[in-house]
């Protein structure tokens, strides 16, 4: 009997030693994004002003996109920016529809590819970056943009971006508004998603002056920068983040423009939403794999200015996730253990039960949190309705519950890239905004 208690309370011991454990790792590696928060309400970030224009080239890697490319085109011929000064490209990647024809017609450069071996978009850009310094060699362009044939711009978008790049930056993102907010809950759950990264990461990492990340679509990049890789070298699942880790890495600062707005289509069904995350993490890991020990010594050894910088892309690559995955599965196994007889631990039990309910609560709160805080603090920016941007407060942390098996399959699955279809076609003018509301983003 006393053996069997003692048993029972180094069990209980171990179970709640290793699930504070956990706990605390999360603290103390995520909570500098507390302060993110309070930095993003509490002060205004810098602003530029440009003393000239730049001559800038537009790369869009776009494979059977014909239903939204001209929308993407026309946004960018109807900016308030010299036409003159944007060069429009696309790669028609591996089309089997009439993307190449529709892109043309609408007043892009296209380069046809058709390559069944290296497949991603990482590829097709490299492939269109070097067709366009072969092909037009003496173009003066200065950076490149990479947009996503499905984005709309802001008609303010390249001059606010310009003065960006104006004032320095050798690589910037921009604010990633959605485009579908309101077609409904997954869509919704996305649109929180980057308005987050948008407000409460980037607008606070330019605000701090330390490095920000580049996400998917909607960023330019200096040509020197370029032209120093020899191309577009970046091929993993996740191209983007794998430019920003290893960019950080190397000291280069990533900047963001807050008053440059891009509207990106979202997902609307749970497959392909499942395909894309899937794909997401796993790109995740690989760019863990290969640049985590590149950030472990930069923060160590970079300048000042880019240890943090490091530490932040760090966290972010770093599959955190699978923390909560970890305690989920070693609590579970303790509770099966016990209950097919294998354990005799009745009030371990009780432990592991109720880590499990803690871990998944805390998540969900965290997630409720920031969800509702960024759906009133961008309330006006949302497109939907106010049923909708209420109903996503709830839905957004069920959203993000579902990273948790995506997560987990990636550990074991193999990715391969999946298209994913882009339908929604839109009249341009009704996200054309007054310049006002742009610089009220910035606000608070």
């Amino acid at each position: 009997m006393f053996h069997e208690l003692s048993q029972s309370i180094t069990a209980l011991s171990f179970i709640d030693i290793f699930n504070i454990c956990v706990f605390l790792t999360f603290t103390c590696c995520y909570t500098y994004q507390l302060f993110y928060v309070f930095v993003t309400l509490t002060r205004r970030p810098p602003k530029h002003e440009a003393r000239r224009n730049h001559k800038f080239a537009v790369m869009v890697a776009a494979r059977n996109e014909r239903a939204v490319i001209g929308d993407l085109i026309r946004s960018i011929k109807a900016q308030d920016y010299p036409q003159d000064l944007i060069d429009i490209f696309v790669i028609a990647d591996n089309c089997t529809d009439d993307t190449a024809a529709v892109a043309r017609e609408a007043g892009a450069t296209v380069f046809t590819r058709f390559n069944s071996e290296q497949v991603g978009k990482g590829y097709a850009l490299d492939y269109g970056l070097k067709a366009i310094w072969q092909e037009f060699p003496n173009a003066g362009h200065e950076a490149f943009f990479v947009f996503d044939a499905d984005n709309v711009l802001d008609r303010h978008y390249f001059t606010e971006m310009n003065k960006t790049f104006d004032a320095g930056a050798k690589a910037s993102t921009s604010y990633r508004n959605s485009k579908n907010f309101d077609s409904n809950w997954i869509s919704a759950g996305y649109g929180v998603w980057f308005l987050r990264e948008a407000k409460f990461l980037n607008q606070a990492r330019l605000t701090l002056n330390t490095s920000c990340a580049v996400s998917g679509t909607g960023f330019f990049i200096a040509s020197d920068v370029l032209e120093a890789a020899g191309g577009w070298k970046w091929h993993l699942l996740t191209e983007d983040i794998e430019f920003s880790a290893s960019s950080i890495a190397d000291g280069m600062r990533i900047e963001y423009c807050p008053t440059a707005v891009l509207y990106d289509e979202q997902p609307t069904t749970f497959r392909d939403s499942w395909n894309q995350r899937f794909r997401w993490a796993k790109g995740f890991y690989q760019v863990f794999a290969h640049y985590a020990w590149s950030l472990v010594k930069g923060i160590f050894t970079n300048e000042r200015g880019h240890k943090f910088a490091c530490y932040d892309m760090l966290m972010t690559i770093a599959p955190g996730m699978l923390l909560s995955i970890i305690s989920i599965v070693f609590n579970a196994a303790i509770v099966i253990l016990s209950v097919t007889g294998v354990m005799s631990t009745g009030v371990a039990v009780a432990s592991s039960v109720s880590s499990i309910v803690f871990c998944l609560f805390n998540y969900y709160m965290f997630m409720a949190v920031f969800g509702i805080l960024t759906t009133f603090v961008e309330w006006n920016n949302i497109r939907a309705t106010t049923g909708r941007k209420i109903a996503s407060m709830f839905t957004f942390p069920f959203f993000m519950l579902t990273y948790i098996p995506i997560a987990l399959v990636a550990l074991v699955k193999k990715a391969t890239w999946k298209p994913i279809a882009h339908t929604i076609s839109v009249d341009i003018s009704d996200f054309h905004e007054a310049k006002e509301t742009a610089d009220n983003r910035v606000v608070g």
